[in-house]
């Protein structure tokens, strides 16, 4: 007969653990909370570059202090000045080398995802986007490299022959890149998602999606409606997700005499984002003061950075 399994060493090991985070160590999920630095990131830091190196476990849980942390933001500073990761290090145990100019990464990559658009090179698109999303926080990645890239790339498609191919190759990947990363993190979370609607005549808004991604990248469900949604039936389709609030897209002009009746008996803090803010400055800057809970954002990063200072995400 077998012995019973001893569970003394594994309690043992849970305790140790517990103590070290009732002694102020922090676990890697609350350091990605905190810095915007997923925990797949912050391995790969470790384990490739020895950006930060955490305390261990017995058990293997990696710990980090207050320090870690303050670490991890001065990497982040280096990295949105465009400096490549792989050069962090050296600027970072050098302090006299910190005012020298470091050689830029992001215009490489984007050179090298510009180059896989003009080919229709899925492949290389989208090893090219792994191998950066391993190494680059969401927000960084987007800023510095992802729509720096939709930009060029809408001054190359003006009046030139094959754009319209281009536009919905990128577009079609982007959407089925970030919307099955999207699927895979809502089926993770329990909570209520928000709720983004794309509200253009546009069949794919890539920013949309964009910003679907940073949402998601910070552990909150995301539910993407592709298509516009009438009066009446924004409201039901709320209360159906019991969503913790709504964001309408759009990068085209909207029917503002419309909007208070799309919005009625929604019942939770409201956000338009998109160039359609710029379009309507004026007029959305003044109904944002009649309608209750609603915001303006003219472009994904400013959505996520609203949406996370209304403590929705």
């Amino acid at each position: 007969m077998k012995n019973p399994p001893d569970t003394s060493a594994s309690e043992d090991l849970g305790n140790d653990f517990k103590k070290a985070l009732d002694a102020g160590w922090l676990p890697i999920r609350e350091v990605a909370r905190q810095t915007g630095v997923n925990a797949v990131t912050l391995r790969a830091w470790e384990r490739r570059y020895g950006l930060i190196v955490p305390q261990r476990t017995p058990k293997g849980h990696r710990l980090f202090c207050a320090e870690h942390v303050q670490r991890i933001l001065t990497i982040l500073t280096w990295l949105n000045r465009g400096v490549a990761v792989s050069q962090v290090k050296q600027l970072l145990d050098t302090p006299q080398g910190l005012t020298d100019p470091v050689g830029n990464d992001w215009l490489v990559l984007r050179q090298t995802l510009l180059q896989a658009v003009t080919q229709l090179a899925e492949r290389t698109l989208d090893d090219t986007v792994n191998q950066a999303m391993a190494l680059y926080p969401p927000r960084t990645l987007c800023e510095k490299l992802l729509m720096p890239l939709l930009a060029e790339l809408e001054q190359r498609w003006q009046g030139q022959f094959g754009a319209q191919m281009e536009r919905v190759f990128v577009y079609s990947w982007l959407r089925s890149k970030f919307g099955a990363r999207i699927y895979h993190n809502n089926r993770q979370l329990r909570t209520a998602p928000l709720l983004l609607i794309n509200h253009s005549d546009l069949p794919l808004e890539p920013y949309l999606w964009l910003m679907a991604w940073l949402i998601s990248s910070v552990d909150c469900p995301v539910e993407v409606f592709d298509w516009p949604l009438p009066a009446g039936e924004l409201a039901l389709a709320v209360d159906h997700l019991q969503a913790r609030g709504v964001v309408l897209y759009s990068s085209k002009a909207m029917n503002l005499s419309q909007l208070t009746k799309l919005l009625n008996g929604v019942r939770c803090p409201k956000m338009i984002a998109g160039s359609t803010v710029r379009i309507h400055h004026t007029e959305l800057s003044t109904r944002t003061a009649a309608i209750a809970d609603l915001s303006l954002a003219e472009d994904p990063l400013s959505a996520h950075q609203g949406l996370i200072q209304r403590g929705l995400i």
